[in-house]
């Protein structure tokens, strides 16, 4: 075995949904102008007694029961979240338990709304480097709870949930090489900091960037697989915003893709969204098995981490 392959997926949203009329009578905004500006219709919010690693275990329970494995097959789990309330235990630590496993390794990544492309091939080089056979992807964020649901800046936007991947060894990659970077001087564009922590952005920096800087970088990742973007099957943004989405799979070239607009009901769940949205097309029958697909995140830091990867 000298690649690795996603082996299945899944994905879990708490029940409450949020709506665009429900937000208006928080705060003044109406869902016209919702929807004119970011695209969003609705989103999940977890509860009080709903923690971040409760959503990451619903999902990563669905993808272990598609992929046919038990929780004791997999020897490292990585969670990808922003979100965490405590420093110890890590998430991947707490859905370990959750789920039962008996010695995995367990680590987070926070690289915000583009962790779980980092971890994914961080995953993916763990497996080809021989240090794990079976590997636990989870992205997964409570954006709810480091909202100021009186700023309406921000509160239209977000979302909570999970998306999992089983990743494991084969004999041909079903992961291309990432293409990962940042720009660190950007930094502060996309934060959640401050006690208690809020989620803050620049809006229209973000945008620009994303939509003039981002382009010919997915299109590297592309060739970093061998294909041109036009062979690509699927493209599954970040789920930031339908009006940054649109513009940049366009401007990518993905002519013949199916492209995720999963952010128009379940809003920016940062970690969370492209993994959800992945599992999501899957489960539709959007994108087959063994089709091409890009993932692309980017976000926070500003970070930005892509591959093409074959559908499970």
């Amino acid at each position: 075995m000298n690649g690795s392959r996603i082996a299945a997926v899944g994905h879990y949203q708490p029940a409450k949904v949020l709506t665009n009329e429900d937000l208006a009578g928080l705060v003044d905004t109406s869902d016209e102008w919702i929807r004119s500006r970011v695209g969003i219709r609705t989103r999940h919010i977890a509860g009080p007694d709903e923690p971040v690693d409760e959503l990451a275990a619903h999902a990563a329970a669905k993808a272990l029961a598609a992929a046919g494995l038990a929780p004791a097959d997999i020897d490292l789990v990585l969670v990808a979240t922003s979100t965490a309330v405590d420093r110890s235990p890590n998430m991947a630590a707490r859905v370990a338990a959750r789920l039962g496993m008996p010695q995995p390794a367990t680590m987070d990544l926070n690289v915000v709304c583009a962790g779980f492309t980092h971890a994914l091939a961080t995953a993916d080089h763990a497996v080809r480097a021989g240090g794990a056979s079976r590997v636990l992807v989870v992205g997964a964020d409570k954006m709810s709870e480091v909202t100021d649901w009186s700023d309406r800046s921000t509160c239209v936007l977000v979302g909570d949930g999970a998306g999992a991947a089983v990743v494991e060894a084969a004999e041909e990659s079903g992961i291309g090489p990432v293409l990962w970077g940042s720009v660190p001087e950007m930094g502060n564009a996309v934060r959640i900091e401050g006690t208690p922590p809020r989620f803050a952005q620049e809006g229209q920096s973000v945008y620009r960037w994303a939509t003039t800087q981002l382009p010919p970088i997915a299109r590297r990742a592309c060739e970093r697989a061998g294909l041109e973007p036009a062979d690509l099957a699927g493209v599954v943004l970040h789920q930031a915003n339908l009006r940054i989405i649109e513009p940049l799979a366009e401007k990518i070239g993905a002519v013949n893709a199916v492209v995720a607009r999963d952010v128009t009901e379940s809003g920016n769940t940062s970690a969370a969204s492209i993994p959800l949205a992945f599992s999501k097309l899957v489960e539709q029958g959007a994108v087959s098995t063994g089709d091409p697909v890009l993932l692309f995140g980017f976000g926070g830091n500003l970070s930005y981490a892509g591959q093409v990867v074959r559908c499970p």
